[in-house]
């Protein structure tokens, strides 16, 4: 066999020889007591340790098939009974005196059902003692009101193992504590002054493996008195009622892995006990008891320790929460803060804004991205403009749940490696995934020096086959090594106040879409009845109206001469009047059957349209010098082609209506966006809009100059302008540089 040896590291290792090793059937004890099992109901011994003789006084094979009053008196044989009836957890143990040879020995039997057999497991006591209720609660009493007034977790930890190092003499004990990845850390120690110190080490998941810490979440205390024994084998080998190795897996005297045993004495340990700490029914910890010499501790010993064990496992979720309650308390004060913020605010963006800080503190990030209504808003120290797109994109498409976090965004977005001092850590939050409204928290990278207990990567042996035995490691010297590209992890309570936050804004904008939509229910009515109103008083000014005007004009054209200059003149200022009132009349008309009439939406050639309406301009102005210069290939945009040229008919007109200048351009050109839409722009060298305009231009009778300057107008041109390109799903805005010229800017869809 060619054995070489190398240093194999987790990611080459899937399944460990450790967590092969089948533990639970050692096919041995230690021995320091005695295995018996018995066959129900007769109780007859089927399966002993080879160690009877030295115990009881009766060799293995004389045992065999006996029952078990050839060992106990009928009064014990009837406890043993009972406890098989009740919980064997309040009955351990029974107290049980046997008569060995010539002397009579005291024993503390510890009883179990497993595997299809009764375990009657047997340790030497010293003394006769009944259980007493009153010692026990001596021995306890003090100690659980300490650990009921400990104030935190730190507090609580180190006040237990202070007080089971004082109980049972022991060099070293400690609290190992399990984290997500299964690796350990020790989080309190007390320990014989001499001994170098182990607070703060981790261990490597391996150390662990998944079979022991299966069989430390179901048999709470395991106890070595002496790692250097002989293991003691079971006779006959294999559980006589099923041909197979029994199950010790609830064992008190279960023999120890060898590669455990290795390990220990790798440390340099002599004795160990070790007691499982759970929280809410999964393996959180172990209280690890280390001896440098020879110990044993009685069982009474170690059932006052594993209760010291299962009242800590009691509190550990309380003192949890009770180390995060001050936080807690500051998070909802903010919380509210930021949603009342929200409620006063007339969108996401402005309501992020308005909260700054405080959206940082909920979750104690140092950075923010929110990405709301197709805008970005920053808050605190956050990555380069050109990285958060990339980013965003990824969130977008690869980010499938409503809340996703990670403390090493590197790992799973390698260009994060290139921003990983701000954002090694992310928490995104889906607010609505239809409009893709989101929240990125950001947390700076932690370079964080981990403390090991020797190098955790173990020596590997490479079998002939390929395979791979890990081997237990020898050194136990502090190894530093130093985690790059992670942030502090993003802990329980801040998930769930991002949670509830979302929770809190999804509340707030489902009433705010309903008063919207109430309120457009209303306006709607509004509106439907204000166009009935302006169509019906349209319709019926313009009779009287062009009655007037008809009058008037026969009065000038038969008594014009009669009259003198004056009359004349009021006459033909009558006319005028008339005829601008009538313009004014038919614009609105015009306007109000625009949020009536159906649209007639079909491909339009904007070249062909542009073409028209510039042949229709230069017709009607021959006497001046106008160019309308257009881009080739202008895109073709899915519209009602009567209104578009409206529309167009009316900009290019004002271009050149509003504009001094001898020679007179009107520019038309477009782009397109990544929305799948045009913007078209209509650009003039006219006289140009003030700023202070720019707002109200587009509203009704809305005139920038007087009614004799530059032709006239009625201030509703630009009005049915902006009505026509919403009612097509555009918009429509102007940029305009005074004295200088406009242009106007229209969004549209290709198709």
């Amino acid at each position: 066999m060619n054995n070489k040896t190398e240093i194999i590291t987790a990611d080459k290792v899937n399944l460990t020889n450790c967590d092969r090793e089948q533990i639970h059937i050692p096919g041995s004890i230690q021995p320091h007591g005695v295995l018996l099992v018995l066959q129900e109901p007769e109780l007859d011994i089927i399966q002993v340790s080879n160690n009877t003789e030295e115990w009881l006084d009766v060799l293995p094979e004389n045992l065999l098939n006996q029952n078990i009053k050839y060992l106990l008196e009928p009064q014990k044989i009837d406890s043993i009974r009972n406890s098989l009836t009740g919980d064997f957890e309040y009955l351990n143990p029974l107290k049980l005196s046997i008569k060995c040879g010539d002397e009579t020995k005291l024993f503390d039997s510890i009883v179990h059902r497993n595997d299809g057999v009764v375990i009657l497991e047997l340790e030497p006591c010293k003394i006769e003692l009944e259980q007493d209720f009153f010692q026990f609660y001596r021995l306890t009493r003090h100690t659980i009101t300490r650990i009921q007034k400990s104030a935190n977790l730190q507090e609580l930890c180190s006040i237990v193992v202070k007080e089971i190092r004082q109980l049972t003499g022991l060099d070293r004990v400690m609290i190992y504590k399990f984290h997500v990845d299964n690796s350990g850390e020790v989080i309190a120690e007390a320990k014989r002054e001499n001994l170098e110190p182990y607070l703060g080490l981790h261990y490597p998941a391996s150390d662990i493996p998944e079979s022991s810490r299966h069989l430390y979440s179901i048999n709470y205390l395991r106890i070595i008195p002496d790692i250097n024994y002989q293991p003691v084998e079971l006779f006959p080998k294999n559980n006589p009622l099923t041909n197979q190795p029994l199950d010790l897996s609830f064992s008190v005297l279960r023999s120890v892995s060898p590669i455990h045993i290795e390990y220990l004495q790798n440390m340099g340990v002599k004795a160990s006990m070790s007691i499982s700490l759970l929280k809410e029914g999964k393996l959180w910890g172990l209280i690890a008891c280390h001896h440098y010499s020879v110990k044993y501790i009685p069982y009474d010993l170690r059932t006052v320790c594993d209760f010291f064990g299962q009242v800590m496992s009691i509190h550990i979720t309380t003192k949890e929460q009770h180390d995060n309650l001050d936080y807690h308390v500051v998070l909802k004060s903010i919380q509210s803060q930021v949603i009342t913020a929200i409620s006063e605010s007339e969108n996401l963006l402005m309501a992020f804004k308005n909260i700054g800080e405080k959206l940082l503190t909920i979750v104690g990030a140092t950075g923010a991205i929110i990405y709301a209504e197709g805008e970005l808003q920053k808050i605190g120290e956050t990555i380069k403009d050109e990285e958060i797109e990339p980013l965003l994109n990824w969130v977008i498409t690869q980010i499938k749940t409503d809340i996703y976090y990670t403390d090493s965004l590197p790992k799973v977005y390698h260009p994060a490696n290139e921003f990983k001092e701000i954002a090694s850590g992310l928490l995104v939050l889906e607010i609505t995934k239809v409009q893709k409204n989101y929240v990125l928290w950001f947390r700076p990278e932690v370079s964080q020096t981990v403390n090991w207990a020797g190098n955790p990567q173990k020596h590997g042996k490479i079998e002939s086959d390929g395979s791979i035995t890990l081997l237990p490691r020898k050194s136990f010297a502090k190894w530093l090594e130093t985690v790059e590209c992670h942030s502090l992890p993003w802990q329980s309570y801040e998930i769930e106040g991002a949670q509830e936050l979302k929770s809190a804004i999804l509340g707030i904008l489902m009433r705010k879409m309903a008063k919207l939509a109430e309120i457009n229910l209303e306006l709607e009515e509004s509106n439907s009845d204000l166009d009935s109103f302006t169509y019906i008083a349209s319709h019926d000014l313009k009779e009287p109206l062009r009655g007037i005007h008809n009058y008037a004009t026969f009065l000038m054209e038969d008594y014009g001469e009669i009259l003198d200059q004056d009359g004349r003149q009021k006459l033909d200022t009558l006319v005028r009047l008339t005829q601008r009132m009538e313009d004014l009349i038919n614009g609105l008309l015009f306007f109000s059957r625009l949020g009536r009439q159906a649209l007639h939406k079909a491909p339009i050639n904007l070249n062909e349209l542009i073409e028209n309406v510039a042949e229709v301009i230069r017709m009607s102005k021959p006497n001046e010098s106008i160019e309308i210069i257009k881009m080739d290939n202008l895109p073709i945009i899915y519209g009602d082609i009567i209104l578009m040229e409206e529309v167009f008919s009316n900009l290019i007109n004002n271009a050149v209506k509003y504009n001094k200048k001898t020679h007179k351009t009107v520019e038309i050109g477009y782009k397109t966006t990544e929305e799948s839409a045009c913007i078209i722009s209509i650009k003039d060298n006219g006289i140009g809009i003030r700023e202070k305009h720019i707002e109200t231009i587009f509203k009704l009778f809305k005139r920038l100059h007087g009614k004799d300057k530059f032709g006239g107008g009625t201030g509703v041109g630009l009005t049915i302008v902006k009505k026509i390109i919403e009612r097509h799903g555009g918009k429509i805005w102007l940029e305009s540089n005074y004295g200088e010229g406009t242009t106007f800017y229209i969004k549209l869809s290709e198709h």
